[in-house]
C-alpha cells in the first residue's frame, strides 16, 4: 500500500499564539465574577433544616433557578403579600 507522507492533518498545524495574555485560571475566573456580583449583591450564609433544604433543591430543579435565586423570588414574593396585606 503506498502511504502519503506529506498529509496535513488539523492536529498537525500550528496553532495561532493566544493574543490577549495568558488565559486566566478558574479560581481567577471565579474571584472576577465574585467581585463583579459584589457590586450589586450582597451575599449571605444560613443554615436551614436539611428537609428546608431538600425542599429549596426540588423548588430550584422544578424552576430551573439558582438557589440564590428562588430565595430572592420567595422574598420579593413574601414583601408584597405583606405590601397588599397592609394596604386592605
Amino acid at each position: 500500500m503506498s502511504q502519503i507522507e506529506d498529509v496535513v492533518t488539523s492536529s498537525s498545524k500550528v496553532k495561532r499564539p493566544y493574543r490577549k495574555g495568558n488565559p486566566l485560571t478558574g479560581s481567577e475566573k471565579q474571584q472576577a465574577a465574585v467581585a463583579r456580583k459584589r457590586t450589586t449583591h450582597k451575599k449571605i450564609e444560613i443554615f436551614v433544616r436539611s428537609p428546608l433544604k431538600d425542599q429549596l433543591v426540588d423548588l430550584c430543579n422544578e424552576e430551573g433557578l439558582t438557589q440564590g435565586q428562588v430565595i430572592e423570588l420567595l422574598i420579593e414574593q413574601e414583601s408584597e403579600r405583606r405590601r397588599r396585606e397592609n394596604k386592605s
